[in-house]
């Protein structure tokens, strides 16, 4: 029987590590980073229709023609079906937006995988192919543990350990464009350390971003050294260039004690505690 519905889990990523090496002739930049997927998911639910209807719902529903839609009518277009194929295209979004924890990537790489499955489309392997779209798609479609390199298209199997994250978010939220413009300023100064090399080590942790950040936001330089200085943790940064920043734990309990003191000190902000290496989509 011919399947006509289904619902794929669209994760967000963390990047363990960022580093962005310079700017290209195209106006990208050429960056490298370690990201692992956690267990906060969008829900990308695709039926098949008679008429086009793209719907959002959740917390962190977004406005229409916000960059979060864009790239769902963005993937439509590039694969031949925002005017032939009627469907109905439902996003329940529990992901943060302009956090740095690529909701907008994930939502169109299910996008993609939904519409294989249900035998709509046939996915190009080369993933790197849909880099076209945005440059986290290919490491999304991917879906597990990544180096990434390049733009962010050329994807390498990289082991992470098993961690549970502890993910806080203030009210600011951070456009990816324009936290690469101002990136874009100190690489011309010369301040950021080329890294470029095909061994991950410790001193590739840390985060470009953070340090333009930190400089011009205090709320976020509070929150990462609260999280730097919380009991059992193991790394704390930025994710992508921001807003969200995360700690990592070996164990849940100590990401959960310290999330309820988090609340205590700082109420208005989101948070969440989740763990890597469970996406199975």
């Amino acid at each position: 029987m011919m399947q006509d519905k289904i619902i794929i889990k669209a994760p967000a990523k963390i990047n363990l590590f960022l580093h962005i090496l310079n700017k290209r002739d195209d106006g990208y930049h050429n960056i490298r980073s370690g990201i692992t997927f956690i267990n906060l998911y969008d829900e990308v639910c695709i039926k098949k229709n008679n008429s086009m209807i793209i719907q959002y719902s959740g917390t962190f529903k977004p406005s229409y023609d916000f960059f979060e839609d864009c790239i769902i009518k963005k993937t439509l277009k590039f694969l031949n079906l925002d005017n032939k194929t009627n469907l109905e295209i439902n996003i329940n979004k529990n992901i943060p937006i302009q956090a740095g924890l690529g909701s907008a990537s994930s939502n169109a790489a299910a996008l993609i995988k939904g519409l294989e499955k249900l035998k709509i489309i046939k996915m190009n392997k080369d993933y790197e192919f849909y880099s076209q779209l945005g440059a986290d798609i290919p490491v999304f479609l991917y879906g597990k543990n990544a180096l990434v390199e390049g733009i962010g298209e050329k994807v390498f199997k990289h082991e992470i350990p098993k961690y549970f994250f502890l993910l806080v978010k203030p009210e600011t939220g951070f456009s990816t464009k324009k936290m690469y413009d101002k990136i874009s300023r100190n690489l011309q100064d010369g301040n950021i350390v080329n890294h470029s090399n095909n061994i991950v080590n410790d001193d590739d942790y840390g985060n470009d971003f953070e340090n333009i950040v930190i400089k011009e936001n205090e709320e976020i330089n509070q929150i990462l050294k609260y999280l730097s200085k919380s009991e059992k943790c193991i790394i704390s940064q930025m994710t992508g260039s921001g807003s969200c920043c995360f700690a990592a734990y070996e164990k849940q309990e100590y990401a959960n004690k310290v999330q309820m003191n988090l609340n205590e000190n700082f109420p208005k902000l989101w948070s969440f505690v989740g763990e890597n290496n469970t996406i199975n989509n």
